[in-house]
């Protein structure tokens, strides 16, 4: 069976094709994460720790800059971890085995593709003030779902992308919780809930599961709006909102 087991924030383990990956590490305790002069604050820790998790064969690392998406205890184990694919300026800083995808381009491990995606984490122009992140999509021979994990993505221009030149997807993963930081003003970091479900339509996504929208407080947007705008589309029985620990059949 090719499952998600969500451990709250971006992390989730996805069973597919065989094998286990385990997207954006975060293990930290709840608290105040300094980035420069700002500071981003977690709420709740992890549904399981690193020891439940177990290993992975490979982590999908969207950016390491944001402590969001990579903490302290993140960053050890993916540092531990036989392979992480991430953007070319995470490989740069973090060495090891971080191996750049970049984008379109194709990892394969087992009998899993994993092609690198664009993500465009603020509005058009932010790129300098956010840096470089990255998405994901897996596919195989014969393999199904094909599954969509978006990063911190906030652009449907970008979800256009990935339809035209990765689809159909099956499932897709989406990076929601309209974030917003003072780096940016009152724009959204990351998908609202309107236009997670407006993303839905372009891929033809027949499930979404939203990572990333709860357990950190510069998250505007939560499980309750994303359940009222996909009602809203018509497309409620395309959304499963897991709750931390949970694991979901893709």
């Amino acid at each position: 069976m090719n499952a998600l087991t969500y451990l709250g924030g971006p992390t989730a383990l996805i069973e597919y094709g065989g094998l286990r990956l385990l997207t954006d590490p975060t293990f930290d305790a709840p608290g105040d994460y300094p980035i420069g002069e700002r500071k981003l604050v977690k709420l709740a820790g992890p549904a399981l720790s690193t020891d439940e998790v177990g290993a992975v064969d490979t982590v999908l690392l969207s950016h390491d800059q944001h402590p969001d998406n990579l903490d302290k205890a993140g960053r050890g184990y993916a540092a531990a971890s036989p392979l992480v694919l991430s953007t070319r300026s995470a490989a740069e800083r973090l060495g090891g085995p971080v191996r750049a995808l970049p984008n379109w381009e194709t990892h394969k491990i087992g009998d899993i593709r994993i092609t690198g995606t664009p993500a465009q984490h603020g509005p058009d122009g932010s790129e300098h003030l956010v840096g470089e992140v990255t998405g994901f999509v897996l596919s195989g021979d014969g393999l199904l779902p094909t599954v969509y994990v978006s990063g911190d993505n906030a652009s449907l221009d970008v979800v256009r992308q990935v339809a035209r030149r990765s689809g159909p997807i099956d499932v897709a993963v989406l990076f929601v919780g309209a974030a917003r930081t003072p780096l940016v003003g009152d724009a959204d970091l990351t998908l609202s809930s309107a236009n997670a479900a407006r993303a839905t339509e372009i891929l033809g996504a027949r499930r979404v599961v939203p990572l990333h929208f709860e357990q950190w407080g510069h998250f505007t947007q939560g499980a309750d709006s994303l359940t009222a705008a996909f009602a809203q589309a018509g497309l409620s029985e395309r959304l499963h909102v897991p709750k931390p620990g949970e694991t979901v059949e893709l």
